[in-house]
């Protein structure tokens, strides 16, 4: 399996969910959006070889609403692809006035 393979249905689950959707950057886009992105491997070698590469990355949603349904999607649309994730962290940035919602994933 490809990279593009391990991540690209990440990407795809969550437009599904926040049409304002990027990968990696997002440009002067209204609330609410999404920006997700890979950010590192958690991986082993044998015999001098990548034995296994697991890609790690964050899945970052902003938006104005308290108790933004799109949260609960965006938690089972992860559950859907079947990896594992956490929430990493839920802020108030006073800059913007937006909630901003990180999740941790990995794919195998």
């Amino acid at each position: 399996m490809t990279l593009q393979d391990k991540i690209q249905p990440i990407g795809e689950a969550l437009a599904a969910v926040v049409p304002n959707t990027r990968h990696y950057w997002r440009p002067n886009m209204e609330p609410p959006y999404c920006v997700w992105a890979e950010d590192g491997e958690n991986g082993f070698t044998a015999d001098d070889k990548k034995a296994e590469q697991g890609i790690t990355g964050t899945v970052d949603y902003y938006t104005l609403q308290e108790y933004d349904p799109n949260v609960d999607k965006i938690q089972r649309a992860l559950n859907t692809l079947g990896i594992p994730w956490r929430l990493n962290s839920v802020q108030y940035e006073d800059a913007t006035n937006l909630i901003h919602w990180e999740w941790a994933w990995e794919v195998l």
